[in-house]
């Protein structure tokens, strides 16, 4: 697993990945269906980490995987058909083996909050299904992802 160093000082801010709402992700009334908003979360995380340079088909050469490990979700207000959505991703702390990013789903133009999650993801090995330690690369991504966001903090206050 590679992380190229032009990434490494990229943005802090949040990741948002754009979304359209389709005829498959709602239900009979048009509403989008409550695990689909999962499906748009997974989405945004794996672009937060794409965004910064880490190849995950490289990882799976390597034996390693990631799984949600744990996930707390609030729904706010309900998307439907043809909606346009931003989700984002946000890293909020990081681990030996696993990373936590706080989540939102917001209908587009509107800044209005269809649901918030904080969702912890662990790095497992794939021939066993057990943890195992973030890649070194990946893991000092996130450490100085978490240093830069602390360091903003502290100026806008």
């Amino acid at each position: 697993m590679t992380v190229s160093s032009s990434t490494i000082s990229g943005s802090m801010e949040a990741y948002s990945l754009p979304i359209r709402v389709y005829i498959e992700d709602t239900d009979a009334g048009g509403i989008v269906f409550h695990a689909k908003y999962l499906h748009y979360m997974e989405r945004a995380r794996t672009e937060w980490v794409r965004h910064r340079g880490v190849g995950l088909r490289a990882g799976l050469s390597e034996n390693i995987s990631y799984v949600v490990q744990k996930l707390a979700i609030h729904y706010a207000a309900p998307a439907y058909l043809d909606d346009e959505l931003e989700v984002t991703a946000d890293l909020t702390a990081a681990g030996r083996v696993w990373m936590e990013f706080d989540q939102t789903v917001r209908r587009k133009g509107t800044d209005q909050l269809l649901a918030r999650a904080t969702v912890r993801v662990a790095c497992i090995a794939l021939d066993s299904g057990r943890p195992r330690r973030l890649p070194e690369d990946l893991s000092q991504l996130l450490n100085q992802h978490l240093a830069s966001q602390q360091l903003s903090q502290q100026h806008q206050e």
